[in-house]
């Protein structure tokens, strides 16, 4: 008898997770709501697709596991990605003041907008395997508490049911898997909130003559000073652009308007963003949103959980997209699923039950991470720190502080915000005695250019900073 799976959502989560599962199953529908251009764009299913994201190395070792031979980081920069360095490649200002750049290059991020990462994704998705999409509205699995068998959905006033024996819900931020399991009698979903009010401003720029291999730029906010946190970006993007996304919790929210966007980066702890925008040529207007919060489903934990079900990507957990580990957390997820169905088989009992475990450790990773800082934000709702935040928070402090001016120290943190491994990493005891000794090196005194980049950043100031 064939089998058959259906995926809801032909995002990154959605169409990695059908990579996984197209060599387990005879047939793999992707079902998406959205209609899906042909060349990257943007659409409307993406709240937070016109701002900055970043593909970490994890995340990218993942996807090209899940879809083996595409060379999907090759494909991404003939379609005009960058590529930067932790190591050399980064100008990032800390509470604790910049980080060096070493010789060592380090872990490699990708950088492009989030409408060419889909696109590329989908594109090798469909090309190296036999998984088809479908514009439909998905409307809820069909099953019962035991079992789902199948989704019903929806597409030109008509409703059917697409019989299954995997339905995965990884259909993002706007998720209605709480209300889809109440309607299959399952019960005891825990969640947790915690949102830091955070509001993203995003505009693209023409990339200045010259700036090709600028660095990835970032001032980072400050969780620990009872203050809105405020940060900025630039990154670049394919078409010779570069995209800056500011990013501001609740009291300290970025402007829409254009000249105040320029204003806000100059308020920040250092200039630099501004400096360089402000000789800058704009492409677009500015972008608000505001979809931001951590959520957390502990789909991990349901006491009685249905076969034949498994939710990945945002429907799992969302996380502030400042600290850039969502796709990441999402590709972590499909090669779980790619792993266990690689060993089990699809249609393994208890395999959705496994399939939920395995995913919940990188978002476990994430969540550590994003909602450690968060909940030190002034007015944030959903939690304030604890005991065990206040100790986590002095160790964070510490090291990050060492990582100004200690190589060991700063390779520690980029393999772990770069999801090359857990949070363990930190607590190794080479990462010990580098957040003892702290810095060997003093912190720049500023931020540490080259002379060709200072060159540029003098030519484009207009600030008079």
């Amino acid at each position: 008898m064939p089998h058959r799976a259906v995926v809801v959502g032909a995002g990154l989560a959605g169409m990695l997770a059908a990579a996984a599962l197209s060599t387990a199953v005879d047939e793999v529908i992707v079902v998406e709501r959205d209609d899906l251009p042909d060349d990257p764009g943007h659409r409307r299913g993406l709240p937070q697709g016109r701002h900055a994201h970043l593909l970490m190395p994890g995340g990218l070792a993942a996807a090209e596991e899940v879809v083996p031979g595409a060379g999907l980081g090759k494909a991404l920069l003939a379609a005009g990605a960058h590529e930067r360095s932790f190591g050399s490649g980064m100008l990032a200002l800390t509470p604790h003041g910049w980080f060096h750049r070493w010789r060592h290059d380090g872990p490699v991020m990708l950088l492009c907008s989030r409408a060419l990462l889909d696109w590329a994704v989908r594109t090798a998705v469909l090309a190296h395997t036999g998984v088809t999409l479908r514009q439909a509205r998905a409307v809820e699995p069909v099953g019962g508490r035991d079992r789902v068998h199948g989704l019903r959905v929806e597409a030109g006033g008509a409703t059917e049911v697409l019989d299954a024996d995997l339905v995965v819900d990884a259909s993002g931020r706007g998720s209605r898997i709480t209300a889809w399991l109440d309607r299959l009698g399952v019960g005891g979903v825990r969640e947790r909130t915690v949102d830091a009010g955070l509001v993203n401003a995003t505009r693209i720029y023409r990339m200045p003559e010259g700036a090709e291999r600028f660095p990835l730029t970032v001032v980072h906010p400050d969780p620990y000073v009872s203050r809105p946190g405020r940060s900025a970006t630039i990154i670049p993007i394919e078409g010779d652009r570069w995209m800056v996304s500011l990013a501001g919790t609740r009291g300290g929210e970025p402007p829409a308007d254009p000249d105040d966007f320029l204003r806000y980066t100059l308020r920040l702890p250092h200039p630099i963003v501004g400096r360089l925008i402000s000789g800058a040529e704009p492409l677009t207007d500015v972008h608000v949103s505001r979809s931001t919060s951590n959520v957390r489903r502990y789909l991990e934990k349901v006491r009685r959980w249905p076969e034949g079900l498994i939710v990945l990507g945002d429907a799992l957990a969302t996380f502030n997209p400042v600290y850039g580990q969502g796709m990441s957390v999402a590709a972590l997820g499909a090669r779980a699923l790619a792993r266990r169905v690689g060993r089990d088989g699809a249609t393994a009992p208890g395999l959705a039950r496994r399939v939920q475990r395995d995913a919940a450790r990188s978002v476990d990773a994430a969540w550590a991470m994003a909602v450690g800082q968060d909940v030190w934000y002034p007015d944030v709702r959903g939690g304030r720190p604890g005991a065990a935040d206040r100790l986590v928070a002095a160790y964070s402090r510490r090291l990050f502080s060492a990582a100004t001016g200690s190589y060991p120290a700063a390779a520690a943190l980029w393999d772990v915000t770069g999801m090359r491994t857990g949070p363990e990493r930190l607590l190794r005891p080479d990462t010990l005695l580098a957040a003892l000794n702290g810095r060997l090196l003093p912190a720049p005194s500023g931020p540490p250019l080259s002379a060709r980049e200072h060159r540029l950043l003098q030519s484009l100031d207009r600030t008079g900073h």
